[in-house]
């Protein structure tokens, strides 16, 4: 393909918008009620705080088209927006809004976000077969800072200078995973500092959405303790947690006998970042195992020991004071309660991993970075960015199968940021796309389903 050379330029048309997407994505949003949820759960004090609602939505309005700092919010004031959307801010003003948040308003941002999600579980088949089967997954991640003006920045446990995000998701068998909760924390935080609290936030989020089957919690080892493991079961839930090679677990799995081991193969290769190499073949065995025995012995918690190991080939790695066993071998357990067949169960606790591609859809996107020197304000930006990544994934449900489970950066790309001229005709304005566009049955199926009538009461 190249370019002709009589070409010629001008941005002079009013009647251009160069995110169409937009259209069918805030309708959803005002079928999900996010105006009216913001309205009454937020209250911010003084003039920066006026109009919550018209504020946040034109916030995840620019989440949503690819916005990631608050001068990238001026995309919403391009061309012909203004008749299609009404009730715009400058981005001035909505940096200031921010700014204006404590942690009480960030927390009332929450609320709403929680309630929002219930909604669009309700009206899209955003989680499909929650009722059945259900994982809530928990992690965080570090979002690097730069400079000195960002509060709460410090070096955590990646040694990385910034923030610490923790994220909890809900997934399904059948359906990608959507945020059921965030908190912004400072970057020298522990892992396990306020988990437990968001572990509980978050079951009680997913029974909402109708999560009232088995839910099972599942973390990595940062998670492994009594806090996290005692709030999963006081919420009804499973638990699946990586366990930390401890004494007691050592110990546990020095006691599994030689017969007990069952060969696997992975489907797929692992990369094991500790041996520097890709991992295909493994054993897997189990035992039973009571953790948390140095606390009293009501808090003792009986479960099973799932533990998977591969061949050691680097003898550099043996830990010190180890015996031949794990010379040999290199061990990974897994405390959990589930019901499933062993190997359906350690397959179950490896697909956590899916919890990556979320802050992967967040860092490619509206948390690309953490626009404001306080933390109040970048943990109500992390909020809005959590509700608009659910709106996206929602109205990729309604657009194609294919859409349900893509990332939010497809979504955008192919249903999103597509140009369109604005018409009028007796009194109704249509919007003409381009002819031949890939995509154009998906995103006519998101329209489509976005301006649905209402179910009836029933």
């Amino acid at each position: 393909m190249r370019v002709f050379h009589n070409v010629s330029a001008a941005l002079d048309d009013p009647n251009l918008v160069s995110c169409a997407g937009l259209v069918p994505v805030l309708a959803l949003a005002e079928r999900a009620g996010l105006h009216g949820l913001v309205a009454a759960h937020v209250r911010v004090p003084g003039a920066a705080g006026s109009n919550p609602a018209v504020k946040v939505g034109a916030l995840v309005a620019g989440m949503v088209a690819g916005a990631h700092t608050f001068d990238a919010m001026d995309l919403l004031r391009h061309g012909g927006m203004d008749r299609l959307f009404t009730a715009g801010r400058a981005p001035s003003t909505l940096g200031t809004f921010l700014r204006a948040f404590a942690f009480g308003h960030v927390r009332q941002l929450d609320a709403g976000a929680c309630r929002f999600l219930v909604n669009l579980v309700g009206i899209t088949p955003l989680l499909s077969d929650v009722e059945e089967v259900a994982y809530l997954d928990i992690d965080d991640t570090i979002k690097p800072t730069f400079g000195y003006q960002k509060q709460g920045a410090g070096y955590g446990y990646s040694g990385v200078k910034g923030l610490n995000a923790l994220v909890a998701t809900c997934s399904t068998p059948t359906a990608a995973p959507v945020i059921v909760a965030t908190r912004l924390r400072r970057g020298s935080t522990s892992s396990r500092r306020g988990a437990a609290r968001l572990v509980a936030d978050s079951l009680v989020t997913a029974t909402n959405v109708g999560a009232t089957g088995v839910v099972t919690v599942r973390a990595d080892s940062a998670y492994y303790g009594h806090a996290v493991v005692a709030a999963a079961r006081h919420g009804g839930a499973r638990f699946s947690v990586t366990a930390r090679m401890d004494p007691a677990v050592t110990r546990a799995i020095t006691q599994i006998p030689a017969d007990a081991w069952t060969a696997i193969k992975y489907p797929r290769a692992i990369f094991d970042q500790d041996e520097g190499r890709w991992v295909s073949e493994a054993q897997v065995a189990e035992i039973a195992f009571t953790a948390f025995t140095s606390r009293t012995k009501s808090e003792h918690i009986d479960a099973r020991l799932i533990v998977h190991r591969v061949k050691r080939l680097n003898p550099k790695s043996v830990p010190a004071g180890q015996g031949a066993l794990f010379s040999i071998w290199r061990h990974h357990a897994v405390f959990t309660d589930s019901a499933e067949p062993m190997l359906a169960a350690e397959a179950t606790h490896r697909d956590h991993a899916i919890i990556e591609q979320v802050f992967a859809d967040l860092k490619s996107g509206p948390l690309t970075r953490l626009p404001s020197g306080r933390i109040n304000a970048n943990g109500a930006w992390l909020v809005l960015a959590a509700i608009a990544v659910n709106l996206t994934r929602a109205a990729g449900s309604m657009a194609s199968r294919f859409h349900a489970k893509a990332t939010t950066a497809t979504i955008r790309a192919q249903l999103i940021t597509v140009p369109a001229r604005i018409a009028r005709s007796a009194r109704r304005t249509r919007i003409h796309l381009p002819q031949h566009w890939p995509w154009e049955n998906p995103w006519q199926a998101m329209f489509t389903a976005a301006y649905r009538p209402p179910l009836p009461a029933t």
